[in-house]
């Protein structure tokens, strides 16, 4: 089970550090990760491409722990956009900065 964690974990690093389109799914956590879609706002959300809720949650989870090593959680919230489901992420990086990590969650939301 570790070794698959552990290979997981580096896909996904490899991924957050392309430029390029991929589509990562690794059987729990699958996400759209492109240059342009840093979860920085509404319109760079990072899509979320899971189809049932428990791992889309898992994937945000596991691209935030990702891209922001030893962050912590502040708080969630569901928010839509015309009528397109947003979670959104209040974080502190390991580093103290606040940020609010955007997710397209309409692929999973309600499933």
């Amino acid at each position: 089970m570790k070794k698959i964690i552990l290979l997981f974990v580096i896909a996904i690093s490899c991924v957050a550090c392309s430029g390029t389109k991929k589509v990562v799914n690794s059987g729990n956590a699958a996400t759209i990760s492109t240059s342009d879609r840093d979860g920085s706002s509404y319109e760079k959300a990072v899509i979320i491409t899971e189809q049932h809720e428990m791992q889309g949650i898992r994937a945000e989870y596991t691209w935030i722990q990702n891209k922001y090593p030893g962050y912590k959680t502040v708080s969630q919230s569901l928010n839509y956009k015309d009528k397109t489901p947003y979670d959104i992420i209040h974080i502190l990086t390991a580093d103290g900065k606040a940020m609010a990590i955007y997710f397209d969650i309409s692929n999973y939301f309600g499933k």
